[in-house]
């Protein structure tokens, strides 16, 4: 049985690229800005719905994204890709699975699952009676499916000449490292209420949206609210703002919303 979504809370973890925000060496206005909204974890997101808690990836600032938000619950991990900003903090999984002494799902594409046993084989193994590692299961998606009641929707993206995946759950949707997004992926897309959307810098890029192109694709999707994500230091929290059109904004580290 599907589970009814009577609430939606959706947190950014981080918004940053994958040299975050400042920049290490850089002294450039944005890295060394007081705005609190200029620092940039690596990207990813805590999405609460159906009594379930997933991630949308497991980037090396895990650790600390979820000692800021409080964060002790984690049902299942949503990958979107295998580089490293999105998937290097895996091991910080141990903790969650030691709190609920239980194993951790894991769903993707077929490459980026195989990625994953090949690099961290040794989290795909049966516990121990410390649970001193972690304890995954992974689990190749390639439509709509559900977990524990939650329907969850994988998005076929571009990322260069990698094939990712966007997230849609209810009547949000993460697209994160995207250069593209097939035709045959919009209907996925439909009826948003709320969109995160990559945003690397102004200049075109050719695995990832620059800002006229996250415009464009903003407008084509046409969500009520759709927020920027994945910036580097070039783009600034404020002067970015003062550009967006109307129903997009810029996203910022520990940004919530509830729907």
């Amino acid at each position: 049985m599907e589970a009814i979504l009577s609430q939606l809370d959706v947190t950014i973890l981080g918004c940053g690229s994958s040299s975050g925000t400042p920049a290490i060496g850089c002294r450039c206005a944005t890295c060394l800005s007081d705005e609190p909204r200029n620092r940039r974890t690596r990207a990813s997101a805590y999405v609460k719905a159906g009594g379930q808690a997933f991630l949308i990836d497991t980037g090396p600032d895990l650790r600390q994204q979820a000692l800021r938000e409080g964060i002790v619950q984690v049902d299942a991990v949503l990958y979107t890709h295998p580089h490293a900003d999105h998937l290097n903090g895996i091991d910080d999984l141990r903790a969650f699975c030691y709190v609920k002494q239980g194993p951790i799902p894991l769903y993707g594409n077929a490459f980026t699952l195989d990625n994953i046993r090949e690099r961290f084989g040794y989290a795909l193994l049966p516990p121990s009676r410390n649970w001193d590692k972690p304890v995954l299961l992974p689990e190749t998606v390639s439509g709509p499916f559900r977990h524990q009641g939650v329907a969850l929707t994988p998005i076929p993206l571009r990322h260069g000449s990698w094939p990712c995946l966007g997230w849609r759950i209810g009547d949000m949707a993460w697209l994160t490292d995207l250069s593209d997004i097939p035709e045959d992926s919009l209907p996925l897309l439909s009826g948003l209420k709320l969109l995160f959307l990559d945003c690397l810098n102004h200049d075109p890029y050719p695995s990832h949206l620059g800002v006229n192109q996250s415009f464009d694709w903003a407008r084509r999707i046409g969500a009520e609210r759709t927020v920027l994500i994945h910036m580097t230091h070039k783009l600034e929290y404020r002067a970015l703002g003062a550009v967006c059109p109307p129903g997009v904004e810029v996203g910022y580290d520990g940004w919530r919303a509830c729907l």
